[in-house]
């Protein structure tokens, strides 16, 4: 049984899902797990993880739009407006979202649906650092 991390850093360049599949898949390949836990967690609360649809990008589109029609960008609604407009909405939709997912690795390959990916949904408009942990426990 062995423990690793790692942390994958991805620069954003405002509101989009980010996918880091293939980075997260070079990792496991990498280190030659077999069979296993992943754990991904995001050090952020403007931000979430999501696994979704890698094959058509209106799937994309939808999801903002989708988020920003529940969770509009407009300061009358919120208290909380010190980064500007996206500040509570983007803190409103990672809390809605997802800050960890748990994955299975079974015979050194990571278990997604044929059109599943991996995605940093970033709620912010501007230009952000994301930090996003891999932690595995396996053989």
């Amino acid at each position: 049984m062995i423990q690793k991390f790692f942390t994958l850093e991805i620069k954003t360049k405002g509101q989009k899902l980010y996918d880091f599949t293939d980075k997260t898949s070079e990792w496991i390949k990498s280190f030659k797990f077999k069979n296993g836990i992943l754990n991904l967690s995001i050090q952020h609360t403007s931000a979430s993880l999501v696994v979704q649809e890698n094959a058509d990008p209106d799937v994309q589109t939808d999801l903002i739009n989708f988020f920003d029609r529940i969770v509009p960008m407009n300061n009358k609604n919120y208290i909380h407006t010190t980064e500007g407009k996206d500040d509570m909405p983007a803190h409103i939709k990672s809390a809605i979202t997802n800050n960890q997912i748990s994955l299975s690795i079974k015979n050194g390959k990571l278990l997604l649906g044929t059109w599943q990916g991996l995605y940093l949904f970033e709620h912010r408009l501007n230009s952000q650092t994301r930090k996003i942990i891999h932690h595995f426990i396996g053989e």
